[in-house]
């Protein structure tokens, strides 16, 4: 497979991926204001702190209102890594390779793209929030069972998961990270009804809820940490995500576990090995900042690896093609 085309069906993946994910948070983000406590303010900054575009959107915007944040990364073309923006840079990628997608594949991933275009211009309104939120979120869903049911599981079709799997990794640590650390007003509110709101918008932004609950039953923070970050068979925990993604690069490459021939397989199975043994006592020696910090850190090195070891160098500017998130 050339490598253009290998490059394009990753950023593919990760594109739509990306999009979901932004989607996914708001939409937890409008569910938690619901329940906030009367005495506290609605929380928007941390939704663009999360995405790693703060610097952008204080260039255009002045205030972390609902109206400004919300238009802002759903629909505004100058941040990058807007719903829109994402979109529009996915159909472009499966636009150069509809030859190696199948014609589903196409076809959704241009519907996507032209419903989030059709409510751009409506002046970027939202009157249903969550209904509009869920709709991306499902078609983010149908284009990934598109991608199991109608394409060929070859170098492509590992590309693609390789891609989807590094973001949503990425995009869970940054989750828990910016939406606790950032969200929570004050330290006074640690073990109060209001912790327990916040953690619980936690994993609604994972779409963990549901799951956490029948294997743990209660809130409890560090259980939480550990079913995120350790869970080997929750789809979106960080340490799942990394099991899929090497399984991925290793069926491109062919070489076995505990072997690597490039950095991006070096990189990879290291952090892999780590989270292997990594215990939630051993996250709280570090702090759960710190630690998400040096896991972000390392996602990023494996995602410039991969780049190094398989693609060619971009060929339009960084700033719109294979932006990836600081």
């Amino acid at each position: 497979m050339l490598s253009r085309v290998a490059e394009s069906i990753y950023w593919m993946a990760r594109y739509i991926e990306r999009a979901e994910n932004v989607a996914r948070i708001m939409d937890a983000n409008y569910h938690m204001i619901l329940d906030l406590p009367p005495d506290v303010g609605e929380q928007w900054e941390p939704l663009v702190v999360t995405s790693g575009d703060e610097d952008l959107f204080k260039e255009y915007y002045g205030e972390f209102n609902r109206e400004n944040v919300v238009q802002f990364l759903t629909f505004d073309s100058r941040n990058p890594n807007s719903i829109l923006s994402c979109l529009q840079m996915a159909r472009e990628n499966a636009r150069s390779v509809r030859e190696w997608i199948s014609s589903e594949m196409w076809q959704q991933v241009n519907s996507f793209y032209l419903m989030l275009k059709e409510a751009s211009r409506h002046g970027g309104g939202i009157e249903l929030p969550h209904e509009f939120f869920v709709e991306i979120m499902m078609a983010s869903h149908l284009f990934a069972g598109l991608s199991e049911n109608t394409m060929t599981h070859g170098e492509g079709w590992e590309f693609a998961r390789l891609g989807r799997m590094l973001e949503r990794a990425d995009k869970t640590a940054r989750i828990i990270d910016v939406k606790y650390f950032i969200l929570l007003p004050s330290v006074d509110y640690i073990g109060t009804p209001f912790d327990h709101i916040l953690w619980g918008a936690i994993l609604r932004s994972a779409s963990a809820f549901e799951m956490y609950r029948k294997h743990y039953g209660q809130i409890v923070p560090d259980r939480i940490i550990e079913f995120l970050l350790l869970d080997n068979q929750f789809p979106r925990a960080i340490h799942h995500c990394l099991i899929m993604a090497e399984i991925a690069l290793r069926n491109i490459s062919g070489t076995m576990r505990g072997r690597f021939t490039n950095r991006a397989e070096k990189s990879l199975g290291r952090l892999l090995a780590d989270l292997d043994y990594t215990q939630i006592e051993e996250i709280k020696a570090i702090g759960l900042h710190e630690f998400l910090d040096n896991t972000q850190t390392r996602l990023n090195q494996i995602g410039a690896a991969v780049q190094e070891t398989f693609f060619a160098p971009p060929m339009v500017p960084a700033a719109t093609q294979n932006q990836t998130m600081e």
